[in-house]
């Protein structure tokens, strides 16, 4: 299993001098598990993801949305494999709102927002909305089976939480999630034992409680470095990515997030556009 970072950053894209490190692109992860492509979210840096994956075409690819506010969808109009025939694109996630997924991937693209409507898009595209505690079995294209399944995280008009598990190894794709007053028994569960877990941190714990600049960010859906360490150390999970950074933190603001989770939890690391993990 290979995890390769795409976009890491929350709400907004943040392109300039003091992101460059860290990376502006909203959320994209990329999942290759044998000939399985798997992405997960498909905010600004699944178009980037889209370019390379251009050189493997005839393409499959399983894109799973946590859920479809701007910044996890807003890649997808611009995913160039999308376009094109010969390939198949199967695209997942959650009826939480007023519309299915197809209908809300659609909308974006609706004129006059949009020069291209998604029937216009070549690729052979299904859809599948899913259901909390589902599990979605793919082949990995050599006789293996990679499981993938939901529940569900803490943020406005919903989100899902992904636990992708191959051959022992596991990664759990945890963002957009609000903690709570205690462990999130769900989170837990579904993070229990995994290799890696990429987890909302989106603010220190200054920044959630309003000490400084903005006020309090109680209920926005998004969590600090600090319940990520909870998790992690409560479901024995070997490596904690900080994921969903700000808009608002710089390269050097991000550093200083990931020293902070280092004193607490050794094994954590502030996630960055080109990371790639190998399990």
């Amino acid at each position: 299993m290979r995890i390769t970072f795409w976009g890491v950053r929350g709400s907004i894209p943040t392109p300039g001098r003091d992101t460059a490190e860290i990376g502006g692109n909203t959320s994209c992860v990329e999942v290759r598990v044998g000939k399985l492509v798997l992405v997960l979210d498909g905010g600004t840096g699944l178009r980037l993801l889209g370019q390379k994956l251009l050189k493997e075409m005839p393409l499959t690819a399983h894109i799973f949305f946590s859920h479809v506010h701007w910044d996890h969808i807003q890649g997808f109009p611009f995913f160039a494999p999308a376009f094109l025939g010969g390939n198949t694109i199967h695209l997942y996630g959650g009826n939480d709102v007023s519309r299915t997924l197809e209908e809300t991937l659609a909308g974006q693209m609706d004129y006059p927002s949009f020069p291209v409507d998604l029937s216009q898009m070549g690729a052979t595209m299904t859809f599948r909305d899913l259901r909390e505690g589902q599990l979605v079995k793919l082949d990995d294209g050599e006789g293996y089976e990679v499981t993938v399944r939901t529940t569900r995280g803490n943020h406005p008009n919903g989100v899902w939480v992904y636990r992708v598990d191959h051959r022992g190894k596991s990664v759990v794709y945890a963002t957009d999630t609000e903690h709570y007053a205690i462990v999130d028994p769900k989170l837990l569960a579904i993070s229990k034992n995994a290799e890696v877990l990429i987890y909302d941190s989106q603010y220190t714990p200054e920044e959630y409680a309003g000490s400084g600049a903005g006020g309090p960010k109680t209920g926005w859906g998004h969590s600090t470095f600090e319940e990520g360490v909870k998790i992690a150390k409560g479901a024995s999970v070997n490596k904690l990515l900080l994921y969903h950074h700000d808009p608002n933190q710089s390269d050097a603001a991000v550093r200083d997030k990931e020293r902070r989770a280092k004193e607490l939890f050794p094994n954590a690391l502030a996630a960055y556009e080109g990371l790639t993990i190998e399990l």
